[in-house]
Order: C-alpha cells, then structure tokens, then sequence
C-alpha cells in the first residue's frame, strides 16, 4: 500500500463519509496478506499488518487485532479520496474496487492517474482496462499486481448484489 496523507482528503465532512464493502475488504486482506512483523515490500517500503506503512517502526510486533485497526485507518484515507476526487455515481462495489485502488497506489497517483480522468467523464467501461496499467513495481510487472488489478476488475464489474469472494477472485 501507498497511501499518501494527503489533507483535503483529510478534512473532508464525516456527511460525505462513504464506506467499502465487504468483498472490497476480502479483497485487500487477501492479496495484502497479513504480517505482524515489519517487512519490505515489492516497492521497498517498510509495511506491517495488511499493507500498513505510515508508522511502521522496525522493532514493531502487532496482533492480528491491531493489524484490523491500522488496515480500518488506512482505509478511512482511501475512501476519502475516492469520495474527494470521483465526480460521478458508483455502485458499491465500484466504489470499493477504487477503494481498493487506491489503499494500493496511493492517493497522488490515484489523483493524477487516466483512469479518475477517463470515470470523470463518465466512461466507466474504460476502467477495468485502466486497473490493468497498473501491474508494475519499480518498473517490473507483477504478477501478484496484474492478479490484484483482475480482481478489482471483476469486482468493479459486479452487479451490486450478494455475491461470494471466490468469485471475485475467478475461482467460482
């Protein structure tokens, strides 16, 4: 994860709060998993817990509880900005793909990216090609990203009705 802290998105009122779903939460523990103790991930970034790393200290050791609480804050940040920057209506589970989105890649390159650009006005079926652009850490594709970015496809894709994680994932 690489959320930025960004303060419009900060301050934005608790009225436009707006949260994911479930699936958009399974989603992210899944392909974050979840470490206790500190690790560099793929972009060489100090994380902890499901893709934490704001106030990650090395000689850290958190619960699985705590992991919970740190991923909720984390994502706080990545609803706001999706509720700052979206101009136009989304579904849940669009809503949480692009939730999931931006937990991964921050919210500057979430801000600056085609894909807000092309949604804003109002081409929804150009954003699942868009999540997959987005595959790369430090220039190299990964598959673990271009698996995560399928998945947040099939999700944005989901009609907004019950619906099972496997299916998310493809493996229904």
């Amino acid at each position: 994860m690489n959320i930025t802290e960004n303060k419009e998105v900060q301050d934005l009122p608790v009225w436009l709060a707006r949260r994911i779903n479930d699936a958009g939460i399974d989603l992210i523990k899944e392909f974050e998993g979840l470490r206790l103790k500190p690790y560099r991930c793929s972009s060489n970034v100090w994380t902890i817990g499901y893709g934490h790393t704001r106030t990650v200290r090395l000689d850290m050791v958190i619960t699985p509880g705590q992991a919970e609480q740190l991923l909720r804050e984390d994502l706080r940040v990545a609803e706001k900005a999706v509720v700052r920057f979206v101009q136009v209506p989304l579904s849940n589970h669009q809503f949480s793909a692009l939730v999931s989105f931006v937990f991964n890649v921050g919210v500057g390159n979430f801000e600056k990216s085609t894909l807000l650009r092309l949604l804003n006005r109002g081409w929804y079926e150009q954003v699942p090609a868009q999540f997959a652009r987005w595959n790369r850490s430090r220039g190299e594709i990964l598959g673990g990203l271009a698996r995560r970015r399928a998945a947040e496809a099939r999700l944005w894709n989901t009609p907004d009705n019950p619906i099972s994680f496997p299916e998310i994932l493809g493996e229904a």
